[in-house]
């Protein structure tokens, strides 16, 4: 038996195009080719109108002064707005202090508070803020930042406890965060259950999804283990065979994220952040799967 010829096999479980939102993750380039790299990224996904786009920060502030000029780049020549990361351990506070209050007298209004990780030989601050939860709070005192924190569906590795986990989550937010963006994760239960957790636990702002398009899978199992982030065996034996291939790889890649990204949206997801890695290409594929496309673009 034929189906209905104007059907469509998702448009029963997706969200109206118009009732999603998108965000993207960008990192601050290193050389001047990536730099192009960059750009061109920001021009392909700029047409999709995403509620915001953030540049990551490196470990101890490593790239502090790159992050700050991309951020500052995207907002002075593109209509995008843009969230700078901002990490707090291995910095004082009066450095955090003067680096949010500079973002504020340039126009930005939106920082991604996480804790961060130190560089291999490097000292915490002792007079910094220990921790992001104290980051939010200091944010807060400088301007009145829209802030945007971390959450970790499979519990961060540094946490006690799934429980403790779950509680310092509250406590950012309780401390001003109004946002919270996951780490990536490929088992869609696993944010379903986390969510479930969270508003049991009062926890009532937007929890974002992270969504990572994985297109090496062995850099993508070796990000997992440091961030604690399961790696199920069927999702390994879909890239068996595919390490001299990258074209398939990056079909199986997309498949994949659309599939995650379906069945996020038909458990009632709405928002939806990508880790870029600064390639626009899967993004801007899963992005149209879902609808989400640029003004004037053909609907489904």
């Amino acid at each position: 038996m034929q189906g209905n010829p104007g059907s469509s096999p998702l448009g029963s479980v997706i969200a109206p195009a118009d009732s999603l939102q998108v965000s993207f993750e960008f990192f601050p380039p290193k050389t001047e080719q990536m730099q192009l790299a960059l750009w061109e990224c920001i021009s392909r996904l700029a047409p999709l109108r995403p509620s915001f786009v953030s540049v990551t920060y490196g470990a101890g502030g490593t790239t502090r002064e790159r992050t700050h000029d991309t951020v500052l780049r995207i907002a002075r020549e593109t209509s995008l707005k843009p969230a700078a990361h901002l990490t707090c351990i291995g910095a004082r506070r009066d450095e955090i202090d003067e680096i949010a209050l500079r973002y504020w007298q340039a126009g930005i209004r939106h920082l991604v508070a996480l804790r961060g990780d130190l560089p291999p030989g490097h000292r915490a601050a002792n007079d910094g803020y220990p921790y992001a939860v104290d980051l939010v709070r200091g944010l807060k005192q400088v301007a009145d930042f829209e802030i945007s924190v971390a959450a970790y569906p499979e519990t961060h590795p540094d946490a006690s406890s799934a429980a403790a986990d779950l509680d310092n989550l509250k406590r950012k937010i309780e401390a001003g965060a109004s946002r919270a963006i996951t780490q990536y994760f490929v088992d869609v239960e696993v944010f379903f259950r986390f969510r479930d957790r969270a508003a049991a636990a009062g926890i009532l702002v937007p929890i974002v999804p992270g969504i990572l398009p994985v297109t090496n899978f062995a850099q993508f199992s070796k990000f997992a283990a440091v961030c604690g982030a399961a790696v199920p065996d069927w999702l390994a034996q879909l890239f068996a065979g595919l390490d001299k291939d990258p074209e398939t790889r990056r079909l199986v890649a997309a498949t994949v994220a659309a599939e995650q990204c379906r069945a996020l949206a038909a458990g009632g997801v709405s928002e939806f952040h990508f880790y870029t890695l600064n390639r626009a290409d899967l993004t801007y594929a899963i992005c149209h799967i879902l609808g989400v496309r640029p003004t004037g673009s053909a609907g489904p």
